[in-house]
């Protein structure tokens, strides 16, 4: 990929806290357009490079590139309009009320009641933040990250809380703005993410491990060794489903 075709460009990203080194010269050139999975096991390093990507850490060495410039070229509000950053947990400062937290992203943009009416989340809008469901939460931020349209979506498992028929919409409208965005979704449902997104990043132990279309990473004998498991390849076409089962112990000779 050209330089001039990389929205957000990552290059030898590498972080470490408290001895543990949680990123490992992660570099990435990720397009304006399309929808990509981020996935891995447990302490794999997706949280930690989506929050780098996002701006809102930096890292011991690296840098990240938006549209060919350095992220931190950009202003604070610059940044904010142009990456739409959807933390895995948010608590707001003080306790407002949905409509507040939306009307606080979008100044100038639109109104905050039109936001939350085009997610059907116009019943929600009075409400204080420590009053609503972890589901509620997730849509209601979903919501507010969007309300300025950025070019780029960094998602942190956004449909955790979520039960399965809001999940299964959240995912799909996620890929399906992938067409004209740049949507990164950390996520651990890996049908989903095998199903959905065009590309997909697999992180092992703070690293790539595997970057690629659904099609060639899915029968590759060594995404069952980062997850630790045997996967089932089971056929429902059009896809195929991961069934993970347990490794067999070893046995001593």
């Amino acid at each position: 990929m050209s330089d001039n075709n990389v929205m957000l460009g990552a290059v030898d990203l590498s972080l470490a806290r408290q001895g543990r080194r949680l990123l490992d010269g992660i570099s990435l050139a990720l397009p304006a357009r399309g929808a990509v999975a981020l996935i891995g096991p447990n302490g794999a390093g997706k949280s930690t490079l989506l929050n780098l990507l996002a701006g809102q850490m930096a890292a011991d060495h690296g840098a990240v590139s938006l549209q060919g410039r350095p992220l931190q070229a950009f202003s604070v509000r610059e940044r904010a309009l142009r990456i739409g950053y959807m933390p895995q947990r948010f608590e707001p400062h003080w306790d407002v009320t949905l409509e507040d937290l939306v009307r606080m992203r979008v100044p100038g943009l639109g109104s905050a009641e039109q936001v939350l009416a085009q997610a059907d989340l116009q019943t929600l809008g009075p409400r204080r933040w420590s009053t609503l469901s972890g589901g509620e939460r997730a849509r209601g931020m979903l919501a507010a990250v969007l309300a300025a349209d950025p070019p780029v979506l960094l998602a942190d498992e956004p449909g955790a809380a979520l039960d399965v028929q809001h999940r299964l919409a959240l995912v799909q409208a996620l890929a399906l703005r992938g067409r004209d965005r740049l949507v990164v979704v950390a996520m651990h449902d890996l049908d989903l993410a095998f199903e959905r997104f065009d590309r997909v990043i697999v992180m092992h132990g703070g690293r790539v491990a595997m970057d690629g279309s659904p099609a060639q990473l899915l029968h590759q004998p060594q995404l069952d060794e980062i997850f630790g498991v045997h996967f089932e390849r089971i056929a429902a076409p059009p896809h195929i489903l991961l069934r993970a089962r347990s490794r067999p112990q070893e046995t001593a000779t």
